[in-house]
């Protein structure tokens, strides 16, 4: 499967961002936690999602679709303590199961999680957190396996701070015996919106969306859900909008999303001259006069996303002047500049995490092949920055995270198709 890209035209109209990928994924995971149903309200209609799905359906959760975008997760008998290897093995967020899966049957086997090629990220953050409440970790050829007959509060601080790893330490507490401090804890909006759902429902969590997080646990007894849990508008999808909208559009309203999740992007894109209005929950973007070149490095929440980085680095490839970028959080993030290259950018590889674009050049469509999540959907916004025909193969990674994404730029005017 490949995008066709024909570039080079203006973008107008509206697009309404969906729930966020990392918000619903741990939603879904959380599941593990309740004897009651679970029921999910805003889900995207992405990949991801659905591998989650099939893991949990897999170990015995009953999964029912409600709707177009409701979800409805029953936890009442889990058969398997095992992950399946080749699903769990093509989603990163496949780690976060095994915290509810250790503190509800005492046991959880998964292999190293996959996802995103930005090189294979370490999980010494969650195994250091499950020793800390007293598990035993074996480690084997491809595979861990986690067992405790009951954990107990901890003290735990993160060396680095973790999303993934806060929440996933984050729910194991939550039925833990006696209370958990969480240090050096990561502040996405994610994170207190999946323990706002948690504490309607019986668990007790102090400080989610803070550097540090208090939890006192249950004692092993399950939770029973208050209420519907609704996916939040996905802040990353809606901050690659805006970054498209700034490259091509010529009026372009982003809706049905959070500005305040994206007061730091919304602030780099006023600097570099893109006209925004803002509203409760919409961003408008004209089209700008010229775009000025600045410097940018990403930093955890509220920072500049990781996420947004690449799809950045093509925006300033049209601004004017040198932009130096600084990739702080992953290694491997800058692995797509070669392909942008090819395109007509001239961008210059500093070290691993620092590059310097020079713009503005103009880009060529090319063949292209996405890498990853966020370096897929960058490909597209060069390939309609371009002039000529694009085709960008391994359209599975961006469906990982974008909602029919073709489609919906097809609606604000876009030249871009799906073939099989």
């Amino acid at each position: 499967m490949k995008f066709v890209v024909r570039g080079g035209k203006k973008l107008r109209g509206e697009i309404e961002v969906k729930g966020a990928k990392n918000s619903a994924l741990k939603a879904q995971a959380a599941s593990l936690l309740f004897e009651t149903p679970v029921e999910i309200g805003n889900l995207p209609q992405i990949e991801d999602v659905s591998r989650m799905n099939e893991l949990l359906t897999d170990i015995g959760v009953q999964a029912e679709v409600r709707g177009e975008r409701g979800l409805r997760l029953h936890a009442a008998s889990v058969r398997r303590t095992e992950l399946n290897k080749d699903i769990a093995e093509r989603l990163r967020a496949s780690i976060v199961l095994a915290g509810p899966l250790l503190v509800r049957a005492g046991r959880a086997v998964f292999p190293h999680p996959g996802g995103c090629v930005i090189g294979k990220r370490p999980i010494d953050a969650f195994l250091d957190g499950w020793k800390s409440f007293g598990a035993k970790i074996k480690e084997g050829a491809g595979f861990y396996e986690i067992k405790a007959s009951s954990l107990r509060g901890t003290d735990f601080t993160f060396r680095k701070v973790s999303v993934t790893g806060t929440e996933t330490l984050m729910m194991t507490a939550a039925l833990a015996r006696g209370k958990t401090i969480l240090r050096n804890t990561a502040c996405e909006p994610e994170i207190p919106s999946l323990a706002e759902f948690l504490n309607r429902s019986g668990a007790h969590i102090k400080g989610a969306g803070t550097p540090v997080v208090e939890i006192e646990g249950t004692g092993g007894k399950l939770l029973r859900a208050s209420g519907a849990f609704t996916v939040i508008p996905d802040r990353i999808e809606a901050g690659s909008l805006l970054v498209l909208a700034a490259a091509l559009g010529s009026k372009v309203a982003i809706t049905h999303c959070n500005p305040e999740h994206l007061s730091v992007l919304i602030s780099t894109l006023r600097d570099i001259g893109v006209p925004l209005e803002t509203g409760p929950d919409r961003v408008s973007v004209r089209e700008p006069r010229t775009l000025e070149s600045i410097d940018m490095q990403t930093r955890e929440y509220p920072g500049f996303p990781t996420d947004l980085q690449a799809p950045f680095a093509v925006l300033m490839t049209q601004a004017q002047g040198q932009s130096m970028i600084f990739e702080t959080v992953f290694d491997g993030r800058l692995n797509y500049i070669e392909e942008l290259n090819r395109m007509g950018a001239r961008i210059v590889m500093c070290d691993p995490h620092r590059i310097l674009v020079h713009g503005p050049t103009a880009l060529q469509g090319r063949e292209v092949e996405s890498p990853d999540l966020r370096a897929g959907l960058a490909f597209v916004i060069a390939a309609l920055v371009a002039r000529g025909e694009s085709h960008i193969k391994n359209v599975y990674q961006i469906d990982r995270g974008y909602e029919k994404i073709d489609e919906r730029l097809r609606k604000l005017g876009a030249d871009i198709e799906r073939i099989a």
